[in-house]
C-alpha cells in the first residue's frame, strides 16, 4: 500500500483536488479574483521545472536535428491538425460541444511539450532522453507565437482573447523563468545543486501543479453550475475519449513515422513521447485566460500518466540491450 501511494500520490492528489475545486466553486471563487496568484504559481513551477535540466546535454543532438524536428512537427503540427478536425466534425453533429469541452481540447492540443514527464518516459522506455529534453525546451520558449496563433486559427477572436496580450503572457510566464533556470545554472555551485536536489525539486514542481488544478477547477465549476447535469456528463464521456485517441494516435505517429525519416530506435522513441505529451502548466494557463473548460488539459495530463506507464514497459521490453546497439549502423549511433 505504501509503495502504491508513493508511485501514485499525484494522481491520487490531482484528482482530490480537481473535485475539491469543482465541488467547493462557490465558496472558493474569491481566489480566483487574484490574477497574481496564478502567474505566481505558474512563474515557480516553470522555474523549478526548467532549473534541473541540463542543456549542454542537447548539443550533440543539435547536430542530427532530424528526430527533434519531427517530434516539434507533431506536437504543434500534427496534434492540433487532429484536435480541430475532430472538433469541427462533432460540432456539426453537436453544436453545444464547442463550448462545453471542444474549445478545451484544441487548448490541450496547442499547448507545447511537458518539462517533466517526456524525458522520464523516454528514459523508462530505453529511449534517447537528451532528443526529448531539446523537444521540450524548443516548444516551450517557442509557444509565446505558437499556440496564439493556433488558438486564433482554430477558434477565432473571442472577446477575452487578445493574441498578442497573450504572446506577451507567456514569454512572461514560461519563456523568462525558463532562461532564467539556466542562466542561474551558469553558476556551477547552483548546477550543482540543482542536480543533486533535482527529485525534491520535481516534487514542489508537482505540487505547483496541483494548485493551478486547483484554481483553475474553481473557475469550471463556476461555469459548469449553469449547465444541466446530463449534458455535462455526454461531454464529458466524448471529451475523455477524443483526448484519449488524439494522444495515442500522436504517439503512434511518432514512433512509427521516425524510421521513415531516418530516426533510430531510441530517437525514435523519444519522438513518440515529446510529440504527443503537453505541459498540464501552460495548457491550464492559456485555457484559464480564454475562460474556456480545462477538464480536457487535466484529462490530457492524466491519459499521459497512465497510457504512456504501459507504452514505455512496453518498449522497453521490446528495446536491445545497450550492449547489442554496436549493430546497429554507424550513422544511426545515438552518441548516448
Amino acid at each position: 500500500m505504501k509503495s502504491f501511494l508513493i508511485r501514485r500520490w499525484f494522481l491520487l492528489c490531482l484528482i482530490l483536488v480537481l473535485g475539491c475545486g469543482i465541488a467547493f466553486s462557490e465558496t472558493l471563487r474569491p481566489l480566483t479574483a487574484v490574477p497574481a496568484l496564478r502567474q505566481a504559481v505558474v512563474l515557480s513551477v516553470m522555474f523549478l521545472m526548467a532549473f534541473p535540466l541540463c542543456i549542454r546535454a542537447i548539443w550533440p543532438t543539435i547536430r542530427r536535428p532530424r528526430a527533434p524536428l519531427l517530434a516539434i512537427a507533431i506536437t504543434f503540427g500534427l496534434t492540433p491538425l487532429m484536435a480541430w478536425g475532430m472538433c469541427e466534425f462533432l460540432c456539426l453533429l453537436w453544436p453545444g460541444f464547442r463550448q462545453a469541452m471542444g474549445n478545451g481540447i484544441l487548448v490541450a492540443a496547442a499547448a507545447p511539450s511537458t518539462l517533466a514527464s517526456s524525458s522520464v518516459w523516454t528514459r523508462r522506455a530505453g529511449g534517447n532522453d537528451a532528443v526529448s529534453l531539446l523537444v521540450t525546451v524548443v516548444t516551450n520558449l517557442i509557444c509565446f507565437a505558437v499556440t496564439p496563433a493556433w488558438l486564433l486559427l482554430m477558434i477565432g477572436m473571442m472577446p477575452q482573447f487578445d493574441p498578442l496580450a497573450m504572446a506577451a503572457s507567456l514569454s512572461l510566464l514560461v519563456v523568462v523563468p525558463v532562461i532564467a533556470a539556466q542562466l542561474l545554472r551558469l553558476i556551477p555551485s547552483w548546477a550543482m545543486w540543482a542536480t543533486r536536489h533535482k527529485i525534491p525539486l520535481g516534487v514542489l514542481a508537482q505540487v505547483g501543479v496541483l494548485a493551478m488544478v486547483f484554481l483553475s477547477a474553481i473557475q469550471t465549476g463556476n461555469r459548469l453550475d449553469g449547465e444541466g447535469l446530463t449534458a455535462i456528463w455526454a461531454s464529458l464521456a466524448v471529451m475523455v475519449v477524443l483526448v484519449l485517441v488524439l494522444h495515442l494516435t500522436a504517439l503512434y505517429a511518432g514512433l512509427k513515422a521516425s524510421p521513415w525519416v531516418g530516426v533510430n530506435r531510441p530517437d525514435g522513441i523519444a519522438v513518440g513521447f515529446s510529440g504527443s505529451q503537453k505541459t498540464s502548466m501552460v495548457g491550464l494557463e492559456v485555457a484559464t485566460q480564454l475562460g474556456v473548460n480545462i477538464l480536457p488539459m487535466v484529462t490530457y495530463h492524466i491519459s499521459q500518466l497512465l497510457a504512456d506507464t504501459f507504452v514505455a514497459d512496453r518498449l522497453r521490453e521490446a528495446t536491445p540491450p545497450p550492449e547489442s546497439r554496436e549493430s546497429w549502423p554507424a550513422e544511426m549511433d545515438t552518441g548516448a
